[in-house]
């Protein structure tokens, strides 16, 4: 039997999320947006920086070869699991965003990608990162509005429908619209807030259609057959190249104070 994680996921069900997370790490642009939060981190060399929720690993392999001291921590052990298999030069530690291990002041940068929409109490989390990071130290979000994915379909309304159920599966799917506030209210200073926005045109992101479309039958949002019809018309648009899926990520970073 396939055990759970302490995620509350079984392995299986972790190994299809890194097969998406895969997917999204090469989408155009997404190589260009981890550098840029690279550099709002300000990584200099021998700087102690942790990536949360660091899922398979990436981001803590390419901060370590710029130089820095990256950890990479997860609330998943398969995660850290596969990160310590992809990464063997690495370091990942099983952690939750609640509770870093870390002593007070400790690191000079914090980064979390795509993590936020899964906490309950992100303001904890934030509370949590201010408490690790040395005074001049720099925090950077990235994530995405779950109730912004722009997909072109021949009925708008089965896809609004879809969109809207999917992102009420997740914990805060709105939360990129906060994380400002968030910061500001933790006591972070020189807050910014960038947009960077993914564009898909062809069968590579269908994995994560029907991801989106999967939620919303589960959640008896569409029917069987809205979902095979729906599914179906995106899986053809993406074989003749004329899909068009938009996605913006937001990146909130900032200074602690």
């Amino acid at each position: 039997m396939d055990q759970k994680t302490t995620t509350g996921r079984t392995s299986d069900e972790t190994d299809a999320l890194i097969r998406l997370l895969d997917i999204g790490d090469n989408l155009p642009g997404a190589s260009e947006l981890r550098a840029r939060s690279y550099q709002l981190l300000g990584i200099e060399p021998d700087a102690a920086v942790v990536d949360v929720g660091c899922g398979s690993g990436r981001a803590v392999a390419e901060m370590a070869e710029r130089g820095a001291r990256a950890v990479g921590v997860d609330s998943d052990q398969r995660m850290i699991t596969v990160a310590g298999q992809r990464w063997p030069a690495g370091g990942f530690r099983l952690a939750d965003a609640y509770k870093l291990p870390f002593a007070d002041g400790a690191l000079q940068g914090y980064r979390a990608e795509k993590v936020f929409h899964v906490l309950d109490d992100p303001g904890r989390a934030v509370r949590e990162a201010r408490r690790v990071l040395a005074p001049g130290g720099r925090i950077v979000l990235i994530g995405q509005d779950w109730d912004t994915f722009i997909i072109d379909s021949d009925d708008p309304a089965l896809t609004r429908t879809i969109v809207h159920a999917r992102a009420d599966l997740v914990r805060s799917p709105r939360v990129v619209r906060r994380s400002r506030n968030l910061l500001l209210d933790a006591g972070f200073g020189d807050v910014t807030v960038e947009v960077h926005t993914a564009i898909s045109n062809d069968a590579t992101m269908i994995p994560v259609l029907a991801d989106l479309a999967k939620g919303a039958r589960s959640a008896g949002a569409i029917s069987d057959a809205q979902y095979e019809a729906w599914l179906s018309d995106q899986r053809e648009r993406g074989q003749r190249g004329r899909l068009f899926l938009a996605l913006p990520f937001f990146v909130t970073a900032a200074t602690r104070q």
